[in-house]
């Protein structure tokens, strides 16, 4: 990048472009007052002595008049060359940028009064007397400089008679007004700055609180997801456990208890009809085997969307119980987190395997919504209904029902409600946070 007078330019050429193309880059409002600062007081030195020069024959300036003031813009120069080294890093309202804006008002006050072309170089005191001087001393700095504006418009200082200074003074109280004014316009604009640099502080540090806070939420979610997965991984042994001891079990003692009577007859029809039964729990048993494993985990999740495995179990279910059933999907559908999916997928199981068992219904139907920062299931059918104040919670097996269901959602801060009344159907709704995966 190269710096080129009033912008700054760059050589970088994109697709297309040649490579030495300059492309121009916006210089800052602040840059600019950094330029002026810099180069400004040289160029409105030489300036007005240019002009002074030009017409010192026709101004009554005398041979000592025109030493002095050759002397004094060396001086000025000096003086600008000084602060020009150690302006930079300056604190707004130091001492050496007060001595620095004495200094150049006294040596452009006396210049004035040798040749009010001078004039030109004295105009410096309107720009740079706020960040230069302290509060108190900015109107007296501007009055001071309006006082070498209007002498030099006025025809010079001191004034030669009662019309000059009479011009003097009317051009002097039109220059205080208009630097009060402005003073006083520029003192609300730097303190309405400040007030907003204030502002977007305090909105800086209540975002990065606010993200600390966020961060914080997101650990301590982390953490109850984790504490949840365990939780429930204990439930689902005690619920395993309790399905084996109930029906794999049993049915296998039954299955010995039927061979042992077996063993001990010698009539061939009772033997047969022993065996039979022994088949039978056989059958049952080996059944329930393979519904306690598939009950480890949601394999309709494996390949499929929440909303996808719910319209394929719904429409298994349907072909099996002879219920005509459809799923419903509103919102704008997301990924959910695993501990998510299967707890919907395994309530609307349950809820689907009680309308089977119990409902005697003619139709069903099965509503997922994606709603924000909730997602809700809702299984509904058109059954004999019954009481839910009626139906006593089932301790000890932490199985299947209307308990286990409440179970599952409560294992990821979700809620279970049943609404029934008998001939009127059942809705079971479940509602859950919606955590996106990963």
């Amino acid at each position: 990048m190269r710096e080129v007078t009033g912008s700054a330019w760059t050589t970088g050429a994109g697709p297309g472009e040649a490579a030495d193309r300059p492309v121009p880059v916006p210089v800052s409002i602040e840059e600019r007052w950094e330029q002026f600062y810099r180069w400004g007081p040289y160029v409105l030195l030489g300036l007005s002595t240019l002009i002074g020069g030009a017409v010192a024959a026709d101004l009554p300036m005398s041979r000592t008049e025109m030493y002095v003031a050759a002397v004094l813009v060396p001086m000025a120069v000096a003086l600008q060359l000084w602060w020009g080294r150690i302006r930079r890093g300056m604190p707004e309202h130091s001492p050496p940028g007060q001595l620095y804006y004495g200094l150049r008002t006294a040596l452009a006050f006396t210049l004035t009064w040798l040749n009010p072309f001078f004039a030109v170089y004295a105009v410096l005191g309107y720009f740079d007397a706020a960040p230069l001087l302290p509060r108190r001393l900015v109107r007296p700095g501007l009055l001071i400089t309006a006082v070498i504006m209007a002498g030099s418009n006025a025809g010079g200082l001191p004034p030669a008679g009662p019309v000059h200074w009479i011009l003097f003074a009317g051009l002097f109280g039109l220059h205080a007004c208009l630097t009060l004014v402005f003073a006083h316009l520029g003192t609300r604009e730097a303190e309405a700055a400040k007030e907003k640099a204030a502002t977007i502080a305090e909105l800086e540090l209540a975002n990065a609180r606010l993200e600390q806070a966020l961060t914080e939420n997101a650990g301590l979610h982390a953490q109850l997801l984790v504490q949840a997965r365990e939780a429930g991984v204990a439930d689902e042994r005690r619920r395993l456990a309790a399905e084996i001891h109930d029906t794999i079990a049993q049915g296998l003692a039954g299955i010995i208890a039927q061979l042992q009577v077996v063993h001990a007859t010698t009539d061939p029809a009772l033997a047969r009809d022993h065996l039979e039964r022994a088949a039978a729990l056989a059958r049952h048993s080996l059944g329930e085997a393979r519904r306690s494993v598939q009950n480890l985990s949601p394999a309709e999740l494996e390949n499929d969307t929440l909303p996808e495995a719910l319209r394929k179990t719904v429409a298994a279910w349907s072909e099996r119980s002879g219920v005509r059933a459809r799923v419903t999907v509103t919102g704008t559908e997301e990924p959910l987190h695993d501990e998510v999916a299967a707890t919907l997928l395994r309530i609307a199981q349950e809820a689907l395997a009680n309308t089977a068992r119990h409902a005697k219904a003619s139709r069903a139907g099965v509503t997922l919504s994606y709603m924000g920062d909730e997602i809700s299931l809702d299984v509904r059918d058109d059954g004999r209904g019954f009481d839910p104040l009626s139906v006593a919670p089932r301790s000890g097996t932490g199985g299947f029902g209307l308990d286990g269901m409440r179970a599952r959602a409560e294992r990821i801060a979700g809620t279970v409600t049943v609404e029934s009344e008998e001939g009127q159907g059942t809705a079971v709704s479940a509602r859950v946070p919606l955590v996106r995966h990963g």
